[in-house]
């Protein structure tokens, strides 16, 4: 079975490698039809395993999967042993494969100009809150007007309903952020490629693309190439993966 996925369109240097899968093309039965790769949401494992061997056939190496639990933990791949609690991973060693599974979340996969390092980050609305990307930065040490980044399928800007309490944190953090937020009755929607640019943006990053700025990407209304826990609460997760060829 051939793997449907995503190549995000960005000029990332060419020795660096990434692809943005969908829930197209896998094993898996309803609800998590069907290329589920995630193992901790109730799928039949068997589905999963069959599912992630589909995803192998185009990768240099096994992904460096992560027990991702909304914080800001950010690990080099290359030490990682088992499947540690973290939502980000990064690595400047060639053919290892950082990865981030979502379905709502945002996932946001990093780079330098020079191909030396990569970063994938899982950045949920609390994770980004908290500063994951900031995390993920830090640690690929590099100048961050030096770094790209590539923002995902996530919920998107007329999907994703919060309340108060969220605002009011994103707001602590920085004014700024009113401007990713829109009331919607007696709560907000919430724009979180909006939010992570401007995370990204304090930092000196400024070469951003991908989902909400040049493709069209929510993953609540298009039930056909996306997972989304909003939407179906029973559902599978998508991959975001990133490596260096050499």
């Amino acid at each position: 079975m051939a793997l449907n996925a995503i190549q995000p369109n960005w000029p990332a240097p060419a020795n660096v490698q990434a692809l943005q899968t969908t829930r197209q093309g896998g094993f898996s039965l309803a609800p998590y039809a069907s290329l589920n790769l995630a193992m901790h949401v109730k799928d039949d494992e068997a589905c999963v395993r069959q599912n992630r061997q589909v995803l192998r056939t185009v990768l240099p190496s096994e992904p460096v999967w992560l027990n991702q639990v909304h914080g800001v933990t950010v690990l080099d791949a290359a030490l990682v042993q088992g499947v540690p609690d973290a939502d980000a991973s990064y690595t400047r060693q060639a053919k290892q494969v950082c990865v981030t599974m979502t379905a709502d979340c945002l996932p946001v996969l990093l780079c330098d100009r020079a191909g030396t390092v990569v970063s994938a980050v899982h950045a949920g609305w609390r994770g980004l809150c908290d500063g994951v990307i900031e995390a993920a930065v830090a640690k690929m040490a590099v100048a961050p007007s030096d770094i790209l980044a590539w923002l995902g399928p996530a919920i998107g800007p007329n999907a994703f309903e919060v309340g108060h309490e969220v605002r009011a944190q994103f707001m602590q953090h920085d004014g700024q952020a009113a401007l990713a937020f829109k009331p919607h009755a007696d709560k907000w929607l919430a724009n979180l490629y909006v939010l992570a640019q401007q995370r990204l943006n304090a930092l000196g990053v400024s070469q951003i693309y991908g989902g909400g700025i040049d493709q069209a990407f929510c993953t609540y209304s298009d039930a056909q190439r996306f997972f989304s826990y909003r939407r179906e609460a029973v559902t599978g997760r998508m991959a975001s993966l990133i490596w260096l060829n050499a």
